[in-house]
């Protein structure tokens, strides 16, 4: 009874306590980071040389047959279980690999069109268009706050301030509804797009802390500070999914403002020592390409509490980026381009 068996793994899966360290995984050939196409072999050796009944493997939770070709899985840390019957008892070992993207990402570069300005009071946080009215989230402990914002003249239209404990991050604007997330605070606030009431908050769950949020116009994405980025209902704030922002080397950290344009999801890094963005799959997490936009800090007003590019809008009906940063005197209108 296949079935059967196959239950009983799966609970076992489910059950098993702390790894069996007596017990490796061996990939065949020897390798430890892969890419889509290439072929995965696993063998187990027992350190105390006992015979191992039978075992069954795991891929992030799925049932594993061997060999196995990746083909179109998401991208980063992948982890690998073999719940292993050994004289009636069930052990489990485990390993992560790392599946990386088979190429480097395109360069991008950028058209500078015009400059507007900008707050330089203002920590940006998120940035994003509801028709010619932008909407910023600004941070910082005791200054955060949820602002409508004239971008042709920086003027302020409409602002409220979050409680100080608050410390204001990414915003997104879906079904005439606001979503503004907090830093450490486990908290996400959501507000009425035209008056900006808030009218309900909900929690994060595993992503611990909230840094940069865009839709897709069913979904919210949300990153916290780490390589990861999460796909959440827009109803409850529940996490469904994540991806792993990973180049064709390495899975990069510190994803922080997000925008949704044309199917990609395009994410500024905090604290990079360039001024980039990235241009990312939101199924795979794959960096696809990079944006140079090397040389807008400088045209900023170059003050004590000057900061990180952190800002990204997109205009639909001019197709136009609008970047700015943190404490930036300047809005800029930019085309992006490859180089």
């Amino acid at each position: 009874m296949k079935w059967m068996s196959l239950f009983l793994t799966l609970i076992a899966l489910k059950s098993c306590g702390s790894n069996d360290s007596s017990i490796k995984i061996t990939i065949k050939p020897n390798a430890n980071t892969f890419v889509h196409g290439d072929t995965l072999n696993l063998s187990l050796r027992h350190k105390k040389g006992l015979t191992i009944d039978s075992t069954q493997y795991f891929l992030n939770g799925q049932v594993l047959a061997l060999p196995y070709v990746f083909v179109n899985e998401k991208l980063g840390d992948q982890q690998l279980k073999a719940i292993n019957f050994i004289a009636g008892e069930t052990t489990v070992a485990s390993r992560t690999v790392r599946l990386l993207k088979a190429t480097p990402p395109e360069l991008w570069t950028y058209t500078l069109l015009n400059e507007y300005p900008h707050d330089q009071e203002a920590y940006t946080q998120g940035l994003e268009f509801d028709g010619e009215t932008l909407y910023e989230s600004t941070g910082l402990n005791k200054k955060s706050s949820l602002r409508k914002v004239d971008y042709t003249t920086g003027k302020i239209t409409q602002s409220i301030p979050l409680d100080d404990s608050y410390f204001g991050e990414g915003l997104t604007l879906l079904n005439d509804k606001v979503y503004q997330l907090t830093w450490q605070s486990n908290t996400g606030f959501i507000y009425d797009k035209e008056s900006l009431i808030m009218e309900s908050s909900f929690p994060f769950d595993q992503s611990k802390e909230g840094w940069g949020l865009c839709n897709d116009g069913e979904f919210l994405y949300k990153s916290d500070g780490t390589a990861k980025i999460w796909k959440l209902d827009p109803a409850t704030g529940k996490e469904l999914s994540y991806i792993e922002v990973t180049t064709h080397k390495t899975i990069l950290t510190n994803i922080n403002e997000l925008e949704w344009v044309n199917g990609k999801i395009f994410a500024n890094t905090y604290q990079f020592q360039k001024e980039v963005i990235l241009i990312i799959d939101p199924s795979t997490g794959a960096v696809e390409g990079v944006v140079d936009l090397k040389g807008l800090k400088s045209k900023v007003a170059q003050i004590p509490s000057l900061n990180v590019l952190n800002g990204i809008a997109y205009h639909p009906e001019r197709k136009t980026f609008f970047i700015t940063g943190k404490n930036w005197s300047k809005l800029f209108e930019v085309t992006l381009q490859k180089k």
